[in-house]
């Protein structure tokens, strides 16, 4: 693959906008990249020869290109992030699995500050894909291996309905995985739902998940994206003093959620169920519906099979009884 320093992403539409990493690339810079020194990373000037990377800012532009071949998922975590030390190990299994046909970047938040910044990446870890160009937010916090795979099926999915369906080679090392079927298209619904979510409208894409779900109420995928939407909309208006004032008032329902949404944000999901939970204990009435209906949301994000989900639905069950 061959560099495109200063690259135009112009008609890159998405929550996120590359276009200020990508042009930065055509200045001349005194230091190295900070990508990978191993052969085959991004910033050393070769082919790309593995599917697990280090990605920093002057290897944007390889990232983007390469990302009109074969979907490259970028993960924002850092060495003292509990979260991003129990997620990296799973990403590397599901994209190895996937036998080429995914790459995933792995961003260091400490060491590319400007890169995290541009990702707009506000919790450790942040995983977002990149797919022919355009960035499509995929989630923040750990989550399950088993969780990554149906939601790595999906962006292989779009990235056919977009014309992306090369690979890359495994590189020397990486396990031969067994032959897998090609991932399913997604349903109509959910793929214009995600368009939209690459758009950050996120009030068009939760419109369209909750039309998937009157269509289907058995549509768990759909369930749990909408909860997913649902709390990055809500991540964009949260009140700066939501800690403060949950920490002076455990009756304030209004900063318990935003915490709560924090917490989830940062992959702190059993602080997020606590916080949820313990408020839900001391308040009564229409307060407790709000509480309730959160952390519904908050258990299809997780997904019923997670022990945590388990502990907090046991622990729900005997606050109501």
């Amino acid at each position: 693959m061959a560099a495109v320093p200063g690259a135009s992403l112009s008609g890159l539409r998405g929550a996120v906008d590359l276009s200020p990493l990508v042009a930065r690339q055509s200045q001349p810079s005194p230091s190295a990249p900070s990508g990978a020194s191993a052969e085959g990373a991004p910033g050393d000037g070769a082919p790309v020869a593995g599917v697990v990377v280090e990605v920093g800012e002057a290897d944007l532009a390889r990232v983007v290109e390469l990302s009109r071949t074969v979907p490259v998922v970028l993960a924002v975590v850092a060495p003292w992030s509990t979260p991003s030390q129990e997620l990296l190990p799973a990403l590397q299994h599901v994209v190895e699995e996937a036998a080429g046909r995914l790459v995933l970047g792995v961003v260091d938040h400490d060491a590319n500050p400007q890169l995290v910044a541009d990702l707009q990446a506000q919790a450790v870890p942040t995983v977002v894909a990149v797919i022919a160009g355009r960035p499509v937010p995929l989630f923040a916090g750990a989550v399950p291996e088993d969780q990554l795979r149906p939601l790595f099926e999906q962006v292989l999915a779009l990235a056919a309905q977009n014309g992306v369906t090369g690979s890359v080679p495994m590189g020397e090392g990486a396990a031969a995985p067994a032959e897998e079927p090609q991932p399913e298209p997604l349903p109509p619904l959910h793929a214009e739902a995600y368009e939209a979510i690459g758009r950050q409208d996120y009030t068009e894409a939760a419109r369209l998940f909750r039309t998937a779900i009157a269509q289907d109420p058995r549509d768990t995928a759909a369930v749990a994206a909408l909860a997913q939407v649902e709390l990055l909309d809500r991540l964009q208006s949260l009140p700066e003093d939501a800690r403060t004032r949950a920490a002076s008032d455990t009756k304030d329902v209004e900063a318990a959620l935003a915490v709560a949404d924090l917490d989830m944000a940062g992959g702190h999901v059993e602080d997020a169920f606590a916080r949820l939970l313990d408020t839900f204990a001391v308040v009564a009435g229409d307060d407790r519906t709000v509480l309730r209906t959160r952390l519904l949301d908050f258990f299809a994000m997780i997904g019923a099979d997670d022990p945590r989900v388990a502990a907090a639905r046991r622990r729900l069950t005997s606050l109501l009884y």
